[in-house]
């Protein structure tokens, strides 16, 4: 019998990234409560960052909020931000930078494995490759009902499901 399978990956579109910080900063000019602050918002495509400045911590608040509603419109998955903290620097500024994650980490598939093997799904099988996860098994039954329960728990970040095969 034929074995089914399907990919567990995760990651951000960064063209939709940079559109939404590019609504963000259009949106940030234009508001009155941000008329002559420092604010500004980077993307730096090739490291995956984000690095958001302000004036201080209740702008910053503002600034984060605006972003993540353009990237909610624009589909990027929220999970897949990781921010730090707000730290000060030069000029009585705050910093935050924020990481978009490509890809899953080892501990997130280890999870993952972890959790479909205690689920006891009769026949699935799930394998760590780099930086995503794939499952199989000779029922697709299996792998829908397998899909549904990942779907429904919660691993910190968005998972996409792709390359369905038989």
């Amino acid at each position: 019998m034929a074995q089914a399978s399907f990919d567990i990956t995760s990651g951000v579109d960064l063209q939709e990234v940079d559109n939404a910080v590019n609504q963000a900063r259009k949106e940030v000019g234009q508001r009155y409560d941000f008329k002559g602050a420092k604010v500004s918002i980077d993307f730096k495509r090739a490291e995956n960052l984000l690095e958001l400045v302000a004036d201080d911590d209740f702008k910053m608040d503002a600034v984060w909020d605006i972003l993540q509603t353009r990237m909610v419109r624009r589909g990027v998955p929220i999970k897949n931000l990781k921010p730090s903290e707000s730290l000060p620097i030069a000029g009585g500024l705050v910093k935050k930078t924020v990481t978009l994650q490509q890809g899953i980490t080892s501990d997130e598939a280890k999870a993952i494995v972890k959790y479909l093997k205690d689920q006891s799904l009769k026949k699935v099988q799930a394998a760590i490759q780099a930086d995503q996860v794939r499952v199989s098994s000779p029922s697709k039954d299996e792998l829908q009902t397998a899909i549904r329960m990942l779907r429904g728990h919660d691993f910190g970040i968005e998972l996409k499901f792709g390359n369905f095969r038989e």
